[in-house]
C-alpha cells in the first residue's frame, strides 16, 4: 500500500470586531500563532479560544479602542518562523507603543548589520502577529511609511501609527515619540 500523508488539521481560530474592525487569531498549545486584521468578519467555524487566548483577544480589543497596551506577556508558537526572523520579532517586541524605528535600526538592535535592511523589509512581510509584534512601527529611512503587508496596506499601517500617536494627522511621523 503506498503511503498515505497524513491529514493537518489548521489551527483553530476566531473572528472578532474591534473598534478597527474585524480580527482573526488562531492559535495552538504553544501560542498564537497567526493574527489578521481583516477587510470584512468572516467565520469559519470559530473555536472557543482557552484563557490566554482570550487575554490576547481582550488585549487587541483594547489596543484598537486606543488604549496604551503592551502585548509582552502573549505568548507566540513561533514554530514556523525562521531563527533570523524571530531575532528581528524579539528585537521588534521591544519598540515601544507610539515610537517607531527604521528597518537598517531594527537591523542593528536584532545583532545584524544595517546593511540587513531589505531581510528585516521580508521579515515585516512574513509577520504572522502583526499589532502583537508591531510591524507597524517600522519606517523607511527618512521616515517614508515603507510598506506593511496586512489588509488595507499603508492606509492600515498610517491609521495604526495616528492610533498610537506617533504620526501625525498631516501625515509626519515622530520620529522622537
Amino acid at each position: 500500500m503506498l503511503g498515505v500523508a497524513p491529514m493537518v488539521m489548521p489551527p483553530p481560530s476566531i473572528t472578532f470586531e474591534t473598534p478597527f474592525g474585524p480580527c482573526a487569531v488562531a492559535w495552538s498549545d504553544a501560542g498564537l500563532t497567526r493574527v489578521r486584521i481583516l477587510p470584512v468578519v468572516t467565520t469559519n467555524g470559530d473555536a472557543a479560544p482557552p484563557t490566554a487566548i482570550r487575554a490576547a483577544i481582550s488585549a487587541l480589543g483594547a489596543y484598537f479602542a486606543g488604549e496604551r497596551v503592551t502585548f509582552d506577556d502573549i505568548a507566540l508558537d513561533t514554530a514556523s518562523v525562521s531563527a533570523f526572523h524571530l531575532q528581528i520579532y524579539t528585537a521588534l517586541r521591544r519598540v515601544a507603543y507610539g515610537a517607531t524605528t527604521t528597518y537598517g535600526a531594527l537591523a542593528l538592535a536584532a545583532g545584524s548589520d544595517a546593511g540587513a535592511s531589505r531581510a528585516v523589509g521580508v521579515a515585516m512581510g512574513r509577520n504572522p502577529w502583526p499589532v502583537i509584534v508591531p510591524c507597524h512601527r517600522v519606517l523607511a529611512s527618512g521616515g517614508k511609511l515603507g510598506g506593511f503587508s496586512a489588509t488595507g496596506g499603508t492606509s492600515t499601517k498610517q491609521r495604526l501609527l495616528v492610533l498610537e500617536g506617533a504620526y501625525a494627522a498631516a501625515g509626519t511621523p515622530d520620529l522622537f515619540a
